[in-house]
């Protein structure tokens, strides 16, 4: 039993109410628009939000901490609410009388104190009365459409803030650190014409594409960084392309992969990162420090303007960069050009990951120690949900914590940005064993 309510849309209702989560009890379209349906499925159980739907593509209902019957009587709840989602915003309306917040009525749904019913004597429309102890717009709300497409009602549950067990097994030893800065020391392409794995971030503006590049340049050179700009502005840091070669340490030998960093994202039309560009960067076209134009993709008289690039100036591997405190209220528009990039990127045949940066300060827990981002919830969920938008498996998706505060490395943090990196030169390898079977490659 799938709910309709999106990830983003319960979370919204859950922000109004604490640490919790929706469980579904009932369903009409499955269950059946009747009030004994309702009643059999939901009785006796609390706290609840119920939640109506419409042909107008309005979603709205209420909240009440107590628990339904079919008593024929109104019950007091002062935290009841209805409510209205709008473009991920959700619009309350409290109660005003709170002696008739909920009457328990056998021969109808969720019944709001005379102003809101859904499922009304056992037929899939509404009944709605603003002014009788609750007030709100009714063209606002639903658009004054009293029919219904779907109602449902979910249990408030209390969300644990901590698993019991970490559901990725980590090793937080420098023994650890030491094997993994080795393994990307090391590590060489499986094709023999390409010195370099090539990694592209991509993501919006503030999300840490550059300073994910300057932490795990830190991790090398044993102190906090700063080579990429990097910081918080309304508009992107980076308007070049850049193609960032990490070194051990500071007069060492450069490492086997390179980070190519690109112009933000940005939710408007014609700005940040010019959606053509994919292709061009994708392919090797693009040279480093080209001026990203958001109005207008690389023409190929550009300066520097690659027009036969080689397998090694080539993308092998894209990493989508999404800020965890804004997974859940990205933009639709902003969401829309991810999937277009995502697609553009499958046709091409290239891995795909996800870092889930800022996990410190989306969650308290993490932000107290950086080891238990595999045991909280919250991040948990966060990583189904950009797996969920993005269309990438969970596996895909890695969560990092960027020094951006630092004056100095910690083991931990380093452990989490150095099996990033293992992660990508994984994917890698996948992709140049794609190609040498596809195209039979000299390796």
């Amino acid at each position: 039993m799938n709910p309709s309510l999106t990830r983003s849309q319960q979370r919204t209702i859950c922000s109004q109410l604490g640490r919790v989560k929706l469980q579904l009890l009932y369903k009409a379209s499955i269950h059946g628009f009747t009030a004994a349906a309702f009643h059999q499925r939901c009785d006796t159980r609390s706290p609840t939000v119920s939640v109506g739907y419409n042909d107008s593509g309005f979603v709205f209902g209420g909240y009440t901490k107590q628990p339904f019957s079919q008593s024929g009587f109104y019950v007091q709840d002062d935290q009841a609410f209805l409510f209205t989602l709008s473009k991920e915003k959700l619009i309350k309306y409290p109660v005003t009388g709170p002696a008739n917040a909920v009457r328990m009525i056998a021969a109808s749904g969720p019944y709001f104190g005379e102003a809101l019913v859904l499922v009304h004597g056992s037929k899939p429309v509404v009944h709605s009365n603003p002014g009788n102890y609750y007030n709100f717009n009714a063209a606002e709300m639903h658009g004054n459409d009293l029919n219904l497409t779907e109602c449902e009602v979910y249990q408030v549950e209390e969300a644990a803030e901590e698993l019991e067990e970490p559901w990725r097994t980590v090793t937080w030893e420098s023994e650890k650190r030491t094997e993994l800065m080795e393994k990307i020391r090391t590590y060489k392409p499986l094709i023999s014409s390409v010195p370099k794995a090539r990694v592209l971030l991509i993501g919006s503006i503030g999300a840490g594409k550059s300073s994910f590049f300057n932490s795990i340049n830190s991790v090398f050179r044993g102190h906090v960084t700063g080579q990429a700009m990097a910081g918080c502005s309304s508009t992107s840091l980076t308007t070049q392309f850049r193609t960032y070669t990490l070194k051990d340490g500071r007069e060492g030998k450069p490492l086997p992969i390179i980070l190519c960093d690109t112009m933000g994202l940005e939710e408007s039309t014609g700005a940040g990162l010019n959606l053509d560009d994919i292709n061009s960067i994708v392919k090797g076209h693009l040279p480093d420090r080209y001026q990203f134009n958001p109005s207008a993709p690389l023409n190929v008289e550009a300066h520097g303007y690659q027009e036969h690039p080689g397998f090694k100036d080539k993308i092998h591997c894209v990493a989508y960069v999404i800020d965890a405190c804004k997974v859940s209220i990205m933009p639709s528009k902003l969401e829309e050009k991810l999937d277009s990039i995502r697609k553009k990127v499958n046709l091409m045949g290239i891995p795909q990951l996800v870092l889930l940066t800022k996990v410190d300060e989306a969650c308290s827990l993490v932000a107290e120690d950086v080891t238990n981002v595999y045991r909280s919830y919250y991040i948990k969920e966060m990583m189904q949900e950009a797996s969920a938008r993005l269309g990438v498996p969970l596996s895909c998706v890695i969560p990092v914590k960027n020094y951006s505060e630092d004056l100095e490395v910690n083991l931990n943090c380093d452990i989490l940005l150095l099996s990033a990196v293992e992660q990508m030169l994984r994917f890698t390898d996948n992709y140049f064993d794609d190609i040498s079977d596809r195209c039979n490659v000299k390796q």
